[in-house]
């Protein structure tokens, strides 16, 4: 039975909100990252009930291992504050510390409880299955993720502030209520982090229809997979293609979730989530919320392990579960049906995702039988074809390796060709203008190529070329930037794969020299290690080839992706 009274929220009185704001001014402050902020959101909308705060080591132990709180509630994904080691000197148990958006602004007051370091590898393993960098999850939780966890209850002076969209949120309070108003006793949910085509609305008329119940359509416009179409395009294709739902049984709101594509344990939280929010049905798709494939090459969960934990725990949940059907294009029939329905014989019609993206990329006819024109559209206005978007090539190699000069070389073929402006950041260049208060630590190289990643992806998304020519030893910071830049447009990754040794042949600044003799502490290649690309787009050996011919195979590269004419 539906049980749309209001659920428990964690916000004060609007008055008391104002005074908590003086006392907050007085605390430690932790500045939230864009994934704290939208778990905190739902944590105090209720959205994440019935957690009261960020988890404690207990709660957080019996989620790792067994899906459930100290009490014994079914919870499957931790939900932890995760801050720096000198941040969480000063948050011991007992002491109050304000919770801040990006801008200052305080948003919470969390009384610390607990305080520890987490085994990240076990939380790995036991929550997504494998210790695998592959894993977008894995990978934030090992090298974005602080190294302490704060927990303890926490107090909601205010809500994020969206300016965006705002008339599509809905907290989980205000969804009940809407329901309630309209007398919505059934309602499925549909979680999605892509466009909508044909095929998506086929799949939720038929969900609704087969459970008859009204239609949420909920998409997550917080955190997805790295990659992922912007949520400002994802919602303009929403709301053109709303109309073609019937506006008394169906509605669309918002989710601000941070994904972790979990699989299987995802889908439980999922169902948990939208619970919160009134629904009494959830539709789970094949690999529902699936990160990709593993470092072997292999997909990490299996393409019906989320829809069986999900039914696993059904009852608890208090959602019932709606299989998502892999619908296809029956051509003879000029409709859409379940791949396991359709009658031998008939020829079947299906696009991709990859295909989907290479059609967009290349600038290709993408047929009405797949998609809605307006759809369409939406996606050409914000991927057009490669060769008129912006990009980014980023050289990577040790010092001396001949990074500098082959992107000098580039640069002035590509200025040749015209067409986009290009900009070179070069290692030293940045060092000088950017960054010029850094020093040499791992510390201040990462954040010195965050820098240059940064600004990189600003000219990919404004329709330049970014040249960059930093050491970037570091793989994980160089996945960090490639994230950043491919939200906006390609990056190529070029790997100069000159020897150690002739780079210390071509040593014409005397660095090795001073690096073997110790006189520079933390050098790339002899006292700290250089990690090479497993993945580049492009390898370079520049011993046996001249400037000219390697930066010309650079051009052959950009042109062979479609990112320039040939």
């Amino acid at each position: 039975m539906q049980n749309l009274s209001p659920i428990p929220e964690l916000f004060v009185s609007r008055d008391s909100a104002e005074k908590l704001k003086l006392q907050a001014a007085e605390l430690p402050s932790w500045d939230l990252t864009a994934r704290q902020v939208c778990d905190l959101e739902l944590l105090m909308n209720g959205g994440f009930y019935p957690l009261n705060g960020f988890m404690g080591e207990a709660d957080y132990n019996g989620v790792v291992d067994n899906m459930r709180l100290e009490n014994g509630a079914l919870w499957p994904m931790p939900i932890t504050l995760d801050v720096s080691e000198d941040f969480a000197g000063r948050a011991a148990p007992g002491q109050d510390i304000a919770l801040r958006d990006e801008e200052g602004v305080i948003l919470a007051i969390l009384s610390v409880t607990d305080r520890w370091t987490p085994d990240k590898a076990r939380e790995a393993e036991k929550v997504f299955g494998a210790d695998d960098t592959a894993h977008p999850a894995v990978n934030y939780l090992h090298n974005t993720a602080g190294p302490v966890y704060l927990g303890g209850p926490i107090i909601g002076i205010q809500a994020p502030v969206h300016y965006d969209y705002r008339h599509r949120r809905d907290t989980p309070n205000e969804l009940r209520a809407y329901f309630r108003k309209l007398g919505w006793r059934k309602v499925v949910a549909f979680q999605t982090r892509n466009p909508l085509h044909r095929a998506h609305q086929e799949l939720t008329f038929r969900a609704a229809k087969d459970t008859q119940a009204n239609l949420l359509i909920h998409p997550v416009v917080g955190m997805t997979k790295p990659g992922d179409i912007d949520h400002f395009t994802r919602v303009r294709c929403y709301e053109a293609v709303l109309d073609r739902y019937p506006q008394s049984t169906t509605t669309m709101s918002l989710l601000n979730l941070a994904m972790r594509m979990a699989g299987p344990r995802e889908a439980v939280w999922h169902g948990l989530i939208r619970k919160n929010h009134g629904c009494t049905h959830f539709i789970v798709g094949r690999d529902h919320a699936g990160p990709g494939k593993n470092t072997a090459g292999e997909d990490f969960y299996g393409p019906y392990d989320a829809q069986a934990l999900f039914k696993e725990y059904e009852a608890e949940i208090g959602v019932e579960m709606v299989p998502f059907k892999h619908m296809v294009y029956v051509l003879e029939k000029a409709q859409y049906e379940p791949a396991d329905e359709v009658a031998e014989g008939m020829t079947v019609l299906n696009i991709s995702g990859t295909e989907l993206r290479r059609r967009l990329s290349e600038g290709l006819e993408i047929p009405d039988w797949f998609s809605f024109p307006a759809v369409v559209e939406e996606l050409r206005r914000t991927r057009p074809p490669r060769h008129k978007q912006g990009f980014t090539v980023f050289f990577t190699g040790l010092s001396g390796s001949g990074k500098s000069t082959i992107a000098n070389a580039l640069m002035v073929k590509l200025m040749e060709m015209g067409g986009r402006p290009v900009t070179l950041l070069d290692g030293d260049v940045v060092r000088k203008n950017l960054s010029s208060e850094l020093g040499f630590s791992k510390e201040h190289r990462d954040l010195n190529i965050r820098r240059i990643g940064f600004v990189a992806s600003e000219i990919t998304k404004n329709g330049g070329i970014a040249i960059c020519a930093p050491i970037a030893p570091y793989a994980a910071t160089r996945r960090a930037v490639r994230e950043q830049i491919e939200a906006f447009g390609a990056m190529v990754e070029v790997h100069v794969a000159t020897s150690l040794e002739e780079c210390e042949r071509r040593d014409r600044k005397g660095l090795y020299k001073l690096a073997r003799a110790g006189k520079i502490k933390e050098f790339t290649g002899i006292s700290d290690p250089y990690e090479p690309p497993t993945n580049a787009e492009l390898v370079i050996d520049t011993e046996h080839l001249d400037v000219d011919t390697c930066a010309h195979q650079v051009i052959l590269k950009l042109e062979q992706m479609g990112l320039i004419a040939g």
